[in-house]
């Protein structure tokens, strides 16, 4: 018997960037590739970052290590390798092919995935150090908007390891609307961080694509249902974030593969492969979406 929320329809909308993406097409679009934002050679975090999405884990880690070892007492080194351990493992368990969200019921019916425990351990370890930091800088200062942004990023990745390798819906939903509160504290103090949107523009068109008594319940737990402006924050972040801006746009080439819009894919994923040219998958992703469909 379904009840009044309907499990297996909060499975399809419950937070998954790369999924939810898909949506946005009809209504967003993505600027130049030479007017979007890029991550420094020089700063560890932006070396890190660029390593994540050029697949190179190990350099990644290295980075965010020498950030920790200068900087102790910053929460965003601990929770940038917590970020590098969660999207090795989505390399690993092939979670960012674009193939994997071309079907929605395919993705509901994902089976669960099994993690390396070794990694999920180091993934949680990294968690806690940064949120114990970020508390603690909060303590002094509540305006701190490196430890707001440390437990924005926390916050969401552990909503993204509770739904794509755990496939634990409603945790996942948890962690959002933590998220989501973070974000909106961050954006309180500091209305340049871009960044920040991608969770509040989540949480915001993800509600807002709920059927309305849905919607209505989980307004009364404090998460907003506005899907224009869920779509605002998101295409924010894709254009003038910083160390989430080339996520984002991957998240909107998957977008495109999916509504089968291949021009508009490839006209992405070529800028993302020049960009960064260590990610194969982008290279097979062309590859794939310029061969000729099976008879």
């Amino acid at each position: 018997m379904k009840n009044s929320l309907d499990v297996r329809a909060w499975g399809k909308v419950t937070l998954l960037c790369a999924w939810l993406c898909a949506c946005l097409v009809a209504w967003s679009g993505v600027a130049s590739a030479k007017d979007l934002p890029k991550l420094s050679a020089g700063a560890p975090l932006d070396r890190g970052f660029s390593g994540l999405y050029n697949l190179d884990f190990a350099g990644a880690q290295s980075d965010f290590a020498t950030w920790e070892k200068m900087h102790p007492d910053d929460p965003m080194g601990p929770v940038s390798a917590a970020a590098g351990f969660l999207f090795s493992e989505f390399h690993r368990l092939g979670v960012l092919e674009a193939q994997f969200y071309e079907n929605n019921d395919a993705f509901a019916d994902r089976p669960k995935l099994s993690p390396d425990p070794a990694v999920r351990d180091q993934f949680q370890a990294a968690i806690t150090r940064a949120e114990n930091l970020a508390r603690t800088r909060l303590a002094k200062d509540p305006r701190d908007r490196d430890a707001l942004f440390a437990m924005t990023l926390s916050s969401g990745l552990q909503a993204d390891y509770a739904a794509l390798i755990e496939k634990r819906n409603l945790a996942s939903l948890h962690y959002t609307r933590s998220a989501t509160a973070w974000a909106q504290q961050l954006l309180g103090v500091c209305g340049d961080c871009y960044d920040a949107l991608l969770a509040t523009g989540t949480s915001k068109y993800i509600i807002g694509s709920m059927s309305a008594p849905v919607r209505w319940v989980l307004r009364l737990g404090g998460l907003p249902a506005d899907k224009q402006g869920g779509i605002a924050d998101l295409q924010t972040t894709a254009e003038r974030g910083h160390y989430l801006a080339p996520f984002a746009r991957i998240l909107l080439a998957v977008a495109y593969v999916r509504e089968k819009n291949k021009s508009r894919a490839l006209e992405l994923l070529a800028d993302l492969e020049k960009e960064f040219p260590g990610n194969t998958l982008f290279r097979r992703e062309i590859a794939r979406l310029q061969s000729p469909p099976p008879r």
